[in-house]
């Protein structure tokens, strides 16, 4: 399947470089580009993209409020939207999760991680920087939160409270396969599960679910 992009970006020589990068993919397709939030909203709209890659300061809205717009309530089919920025910023991320972010990544991060970050958008997956994740998914954390009861209004199974606390650390469904001996389509139904018990929008929502509650910890 090839995943469609939509690349939100008001420089010119940041949405060239990473079509450069994304269309060298095989699997990748941009579709449209747009300069600022309110073009954006109107192209995703327009084309459907699988994915939109939207940096967090734009002219006229900002790749949070363009991040709100597509995945509100009322919208169909909404593209999985990556926040893409060059601001190693903890209240940015903060609003990018709340407003359902399928990944969170530093410009200065590389080309690789860019087409890592889109391919897990598109598999229902979402990443973080690696330089960010740890530091600020700590952030979440309730230190008055007993990890005896982390969690247990939600009435997780053990597997996935297990599945919760691996997600939390930043692994991957194949590692936490690996980890767990299992296979990643069923760490695929925990994760799955577990969204729909915390309420989270994606498994980043979910590893942070799992800091504030005690689950996961320091």
């Amino acid at each position: 399947m090839t995943i469609r992009v939509l690349i939100a970006d008001d420089q010119d020589l940041v949405r060239h470089g990473f079509r450069m990068i994304l269309d060298a993919q095989p699997d990748m397709r941009v579709v449209a580009e747009a300069a600022d939030g309110e073009a954006a909203v109107a192209a995703a709209r327009r084309h459907l993209p699988d994915v939109v890659l939207a940096d967090i300061r734009m002219p006229r809205l900002d790749g949070i409020e363009v991040l709100k717009r597509l995945n509100g309530p009322n919208a169909a089919g909404s593209p999985r939207v990556v926040v893409v920025t060059t601001f190693d910023d903890d209240e940015y991320l903060r609003a990018a999760l709340d407003a359902g972010a399928a990944g969170f990544i530093l410009k200065r991060s590389g080309p690789a991680l860019l087409v890592e970050a889109v391919r897990a958008a598109a598999a229902g997956d979402a990443l973080i920087s690696p330089s960010l994740t740890l530091r600020l998914l700590t952030g979440f954390a309730d230190p008055a939160a007993p990890a005896s009861t982390a969690g247990a209004d939600t009435e997780l199974t053990e597997r996935e409270r297990q599945v919760v606390g691996l997600v939390a650390e930043g692994k991957s469904n194949a590692e936490i396969a690996g980890d767990l001996f299992i296979s990643a389509g069923t760490v695929k139904t925990h994760v799955a599960n577990a969204q729909r018990k915390t309420g989270a929008r994606n498994r980043v929502g979910i590893a942070a679910w799992a800091w504030r509650t005690g689950l996961a910890r320091p």
